[in-house]
């Protein structure tokens, strides 16, 4: 396969013609644990329930703008505030450093949830797992979009849907060797190999029919329900990963799916502050 350039993919930025979300009362940039850069999103003045965000990007791109409109999105549809976390990404820091920040945050913020798309779900699940095992306080949920959930890469649809549909499979193979570049700590690093998922949070898992990493999500969600987790799982029909990104400007049906998981949102959270 051909290498991509890691700078290339780091400093694209989104479109200058696209909306910027929603206006809300706060946004405001800060320093959390360690340094770690975040950024807080508030909706309304008075306090309302706080959701950790992890953001995607494959561990080695996107930041906080990029998915800046997202979190808007999210914070103003679901009443809830939204801490952006820009964690350390591959292959400068390889696994688990980005874990580590997703963890430290969720200790110094003590969120009612956890957020993330596609590797940022990955991060949410592995620091809830993280601090479950180190009996620490965890989010009552956590909320998983499109997530990595088997490094290993072995589910059917990476293959079924691994070209054309907007993530390939080459792809996939050299985003995970950034961030685990020993292929024998693979599967110990895939929470979906975790011995034990009792005790995890309440749990929301969409999934995508178009999508490579949909298996594993659908197996993951599986997994928990079986560990005695509650667990809400849907996949959506006709839509491919990252349709959490933007893709409502442009697919009717993709912004259908955006109200549905704001709803579960809402439902997951409403009432915890």
């Amino acid at each position: 396969m051909t290498l991509p350039d890691l700078s290339t993919l780091r400093s694209r930025r989104p479109p200058a013609d696209r909306p910027r979300g929603p206006e809300l009362a706060r946004v405001d940039d800060s320093e959390g644990p360690g340094g770690l850069r975040l950024r807080h999103y508030r909706p309304h003045a008075q306090a309302r329930p706080l959701v950790v965000f992890a953001h995607g990007g494959g561990f080695v791109m996107c930041d906080l703008d990029t998915h800046d409109r997202t979190c808007r999105r999210i914070a103003d549809a679901c009443d809830v505030e939204v801490l952006a976390v820009d964690y350390r990404r591959a292959p400068e820091h390889p696994y688990p450093a980005a874990i580590d920040d997703v963890a430290a945050v969720l200790r110094w913020a003590a969120p009612v949830a956890v957020a993330g798309d596609s590797a940022g779900g990955y991060l949410a699940t592995m620091a809830c797992l993280r601090l479950r095992d180190a009996g620490e306080r965890l989010p009552a949920a956590q909320i998983l979009i499109c997530p990595n959930t088997d490094l290993t890469l072995a589910r059917p649809s990476v293959v079924e849907k691994g070209t054309g549909f907007g993530l390939d499979a080459d792809f996939l193979e050299w985003v995970v060797a950034q961030w685990t570049p020993e292929p024998a700590d693979r599967a110990a690093a895939s929470p979906l190999f975790a011995g034990d998922l009792r005790g995890m949070p309440d749990t929301l898992i969409v999934t995508a029919e178009h999508d490579a990493l949909r298996d594993e999500g659908d197996a993951y969600a599986e997994r928990l329900a079986a560990a005695g987790v509650r667990v809400l799982h849907r996949q959506e029909p006709g839509l491919v990963h990252g349709f959490i990104q933007n893709m409502d400007l442009t697919s009717p049906a993709a912004a259908a799916a955006h109200d549905r998981l704001f709803a579960d949102i809402r439902t997951l959270t409403t009432g915890r502050v």
